[in-house]
């Protein structure tokens, strides 16, 4: 366990040395859990060579509250959030996936001489 830091600041820990009772907001979500509107608790930095350390901030496991549920709103707005992903805007079909940014359509409607072959 080490840490160190300034009096007053955060306490900082090694990469993969932090004490129990903390994690980061992935390991929080992976446990159902959420910050909860709590204050970052501590950070752990990772060294790199020719840049600055790399850095993950950190909350207490006890003060974190449950993952709201999913609302039957909120999975609607979803569901209509992912069809427009897939609606090209092209041709206006469903293309069973997500559209490429890259192309900003459909592979049909991008490479048309190529998919009616």
């Amino acid at each position: 366990m080490e840490a160190r830091g300034v009096m007053g600041a955060l306490p900082v820990f090694r990469w993969r040395l932090a004490p129990d009772g903390y994690a980061t907001r992935r390991q929080l979500r992976a446990r159902g859990l959420r910050p909860g509107g709590q204050d970052v608790a501590a950070q752990l930095e990772r060294p790199r060579r020719r840049r600055g350390p790399l850095v993950a901030y950190l909350y207490r496991v006890e003060k974190a509250k449950p993952v709201r549920p999913m609302t039957p709103a909120k999975w609607a707005a979803l569901a209509k959030a992912n069809a427009a992903r897939r609606t090209c805007p092209t041709c206006g079909r469903d293309a069973g996936y997500v559209i490429p940014t890259s192309l900003g359509m459909c592979v049909t409607c991008a490479y048309p001489n190529e998919c009616a072959a």
